[in-house]
C-alpha cells in the first residue's frame, strides 16, 4: 500500500460496486490519498471524486465545486451521514468512472450533511444547489450506488450502449492482464479495511 500510486477505476470495477466501511483513523498515508485523490479529480477536469472511485473501500470522498487545484474550496468528508431531504430537482450528472457519458438524475434539491475533516473536526451544514447534488453523487459511491442507477428507465436506456461499450473495455482489460481479477480487488480492499476500518 505504501507508495501506491491511484488511478480512477472505470466501470463496471468491483470497487464500484463495494459498500465502504467506515473510517477508523487518519494517518500520513491516507492524508497524502486524499491529496492524490485531488490531484487525480483535477487532472480529469472532476468536482468530486469518491475513495471506491480509486479502489479503496472507506467512507470518504474529495470535492472542489472549481475543478481547478488554485480555485474553489477544497472540502474532504470522512464519514459523512445525510439527512433531511427537501425538495427534488432534475439536473444532468455525469462521473469520472464513466468517462463522457451524461445522464439526468432527479435528487433531493437540499440536504443537511455531517461528517469530519482530515484534522479529525465535524463539519456539518445545510447543503442546496450544485454542492448538494455532488454530495449526495459522491455519497451514493461510498454505498455502492451508481448515477445510472438513479436515472429514469427511459434515460437509462438511452445511455445502455454506452454501458455495454465500457463493460466490452473492461472485459479486454482484464484478458489483457492490465486489470486484475475479483479475488485481487477483493483482497487488496480488505487490507485497507484492516488498516484504516
Amino acid at each position: 500500500m505504501q507508495g501506491s500510486s491511484l488511478t480512477v477505476v472505470p466501470y463496471p470495477h468491483p470497487a464500484l460496486r463495494h459498500k465502504s466501511k467506515p473510517v477508523r483513523r487518519v494517518d500520513a498515508e491516507l492524508v497524502r490519498v486524499v491529496r492524490e485523490m485531488f490531484s487525480l479529480m483535477y487532472a480529469s477536469n472532476g468536482i468530486g471524486l469518491a475513495a471506491n472511485q480509486v479502489d479503496l473501500p472507506l467512507r470518504l470522498f474529495v470535492i472542489n465545486l472549481s475543478a481547478k487545484p488554485d480555485e474553489g474550496e477544497e472540502m474532504v468528508f470522512i464519514n459523512p451521514v445525510l439527512s433531511k431531504p427537501k425538495g427534488n430537482e432534475e439536473s444532468e450528472e455525469g462521473c469520472l468512472s464513466f468517462p463522457e457519458l451524461y445522464g439526468p438524475v432527479i435528487r433531493p434539491k437540499q440536504i443537511s450533511v455531517q461528517a469530519y475533516n482530515l484534522q479529525g473536526e465535524q463539519v456539518r451544514g445545510n447543503l442546496n444547489g450544485m454542492l448538494a447534488r455532488v454530495v449526495q453523487h459522491e455519497y451514493d459511491h461510498l454505498d455502492g450506488v451508481l448515477f445510472v442507477d438513479r436515472m429514469t428507465p427511459t434515460a437509462r436506456a438511452k445511455v445502455q450502449p454506452t454501458l455495454d461499450e465500457f463493460e466490452l473495455s473492461f472485459r479486454a482489460l482484464r484478458q489483457t492482464g492490465a486489470m486484475p481479477g475479483d479475488d485481487v480487488i477483493a483482497s487488496q480492499l480488505a487490507q485497507w479495511e484492516q488498516r484504516y476500518a
